[in-house]
């Protein structure tokens, strides 16, 4: 992952001297629009691990606390929506890593339906990020219509891809030609290198950030510090 990485980096000198691409650009991409017109879209972890436990408690009831928390503090004039993967178990393989589900499309005023669909859905499969991903930019933001507003996505997970694809290739794939799109990923308790390198590489080629988070204080500081970015609020960042 750290070979990528740095072939990443260099391939991006190259194409942004030579103009080649049309490669994202996350000063460029904020002049689209102003915060209040931003999209935001939650992708939530609900896959088997989350039933893990952390200070005695299960990392999905953390987490439930801590979304409640920073949903209720979301500012109700933006639009926000959910999505939860690993979800559900599947006949095979193949099907459990499209274990992904919409919950609620990006809206205002919604938080209370989110919060009331968020309880059907219990943590039970695999970890299909990338497919999460894509479903997200490809459908998600698109369900009211195709706009010009900045799309912001704060993945929240307790470990890297484990569905035969790469999340950091994607986001490194779709930079060529999306300039609206950023990506800030929570780790919760995550402490391999491998996954974290990979969530590192998703969430900064889009020019967002990779927090972590090992207890609930942090986790709710971070959702806090990636929702609110115009603070200048202090968070517990990996680089």
């Amino acid at each position: 992952m750290r070979i990528l990485l740095i072939a990443f980096i260099f391939f991006n000198i190259i194409c942004i001297a030579s103009a080649s691409y049309n490669v994202y650009n996350p000063d460029e991409a904020r002049k689209i629009t102003s915060s209040e017109n931003m999209q935001t879209m939650f992708i939530l972890d609900y896959s088997n691990s989350m039933n893990e436990r952390i200070m005695g408690e299960s990392k999905f009831a953390i987490l439930q606390r801590s979304f409640k928390n920073v949903l209720a503090n979301f500012p109700q004039e933006t639009p926000v929506g959910v999505r939860v993967y690993g979800q559900r178990w599947g006949f095979t393989n193949m099907d459990a890593c499209r274990a992904s589900t919409l919950v609620e499309g990006t809206n205002k005023y919604n938080r209370d339906v989110i919060n009331q669909k968020l309880t059907k859905y219990h943590p039970r499969g695999m970890t299909p990020i990338t497919y999460s991903l894509k479903e997200t930019v490809d459908k998600d933001f698109n369900m009211y219509g195709i706009n010009k507003a900045m799309k912001h996505i704060i993945l929240v997970t307790d470990g890297g891809e484990n569905c035969d694809e790469s999340p950091c290739e994607y986001a490194m794939n779709l930079i060529k030609t999306r300039r609206d799109i950023k990506i800030d990923v929570i780790a919760i308790n995550v402490d391999s290198e491998d996954d974290l390198d990979q969530l590192r590489c998703t969430a900064n080629v889009t020019g967002g950030k990779l927090y972590s988070a090992h207890t609930e204080a942090e986790l709710r500081q971070n959702l806090d510090n990636v929702v609110r970015a115009k603070k200048a609020v202090e968070a517990k960042i990996m680089y």
